[in-house]
């Protein structure tokens, strides 16, 4: 586990700050972030009311039962050469959202064979829904696992891994993207977590108390392999990723956790993969310039209604 002194403010600066006290109040941004790396030692942390914005946090649910588990079976577990696991969450039929650290190696500071990473999507009670290893994965331009800016590094934490066979079954849906929420609002967690490593569990209820630019100050409750777990938003075609899990870290005294922005961290490693493979080539926008799933862009949904419309609409 890497420990950071860190701060956390809510202080905003204005065009008129001088140089000096903007960095004065960006080091507020800085109090004891732990990075949550693919770690398996288990490191309990309870998520409470810690911002500027009351916190209204559910339990975490462990989703043991086929029934529970259902509506989450493209959330899987991301095996990590047998050193250690993130959580990731299937985009398409074969790209797997995660965090940027977690294809890195603790021990040498450089990116995991991705031949040695396995995805286990649906992962429950010991059994994967389907089990897939990686091809390749396309990191965040932005993101530098050496970098001395730790909420530098938090906000550009995305990745996608690209698996060598596509995952294809009408019980594993792909989901769809949606823009960052807005202070307040409520999301959903998915991961999975030391001691909890075998099944998914559902937080179903916690809040986005701040936003620092592209990092995002949330209430839930995670812990080490939690890393790359889909924050979800609700819409009324079901559940939307909002943004990726990075880091668990200390707040006005209490524990919270930092996840990613996904509008440009996103749009950046799909214009990579746009180029990179000619799949992704006739991946447009749609006419609206809403975003559609990858998976509706590769027909397999005909629309997001199609997509989502087996979801169970989560009671809030």
């Amino acid at each position: 586990m890497v420990t950071v002194s860190a701060r956390i403010n809510s202080t905003k600066l204005s065009k008129k700050d001088s140089f000096v006290e903007k960095k004065r109040l960006e080091s507020h941004l800085m109090v004891r972030i732990l990075l949550i790396l693919a770690a398996l030692a288990a490191f309990p942390a309870a998520a409470q009311d810690a911002g500027t914005v009351a916190a209204d946090t559910g339990p975490l649910r462990h989703l043991t039962r086929a029934d529970e588990a259902k509506a989450w079976q493209a959330v899987g577990r991301l095996d990590l050469d047998d050193s250690g696991f993130c959580t990731g969450t299937l985009i398409s039929d074969r790209h797997v959202l995660t965090a940027a650290h977690c294809v890195f190696s603790r021990q040498t500071g450089r990116t995991y064979d991705p031949k040695r990473i396995v995805f286990r999507a649906g992962l429950r009670n010991g059994r994967a829904t389907a089990s897939r290893r990686a091809r390749r994965f396309i990191v965040n331009d932005a993101y530098h696992y050496d970098d001395d800016d730790k909420m530098k590094r938090v906000a550009a934490d995305v990745a996608i891994v690209e698996l060598e066979q596509p995952i294809r079954s009408a019980a594993i849906v792909p989901f769809e993207w949606d823009d960052k929420p807005i202070a307040g609002q409520e999301v959903m967690v998915v991961s999975y977590a030391a001691g909890r490593e075998n099944h998914p569990s559902l937080q179903d209820r916690c809040n986005l108390l701040d936003a620092r630019g592209d990092v995002l100050v949330f209430s839930c409750d995670v812990t080490f392999g939690a890393s790359g777990s889909p924050v979800f938003v609700q819409s009324d075609t079901g559940p939307k990723i909002a943004s990726v899990m990075s880091a668990m870290a200390q707040w006005k005294h209490q524990p919270v956790s930092l996840a990613a922005s996904l509008a440009a961290p996103l749009d950046q490693l799909l214009a990579k993969l746009t180029v990179a493979d000619p799949v992704f080539r006739s991946l447009t926008a749609a006419a609206d310039g809403t975003r559609r799933s990858i998976a509706e862009q590769l027909g397999r949904a005909e629309s997001p209604t199609d997509v989502r419309g087996g979801l169970p609409q989560i009671t809030r």
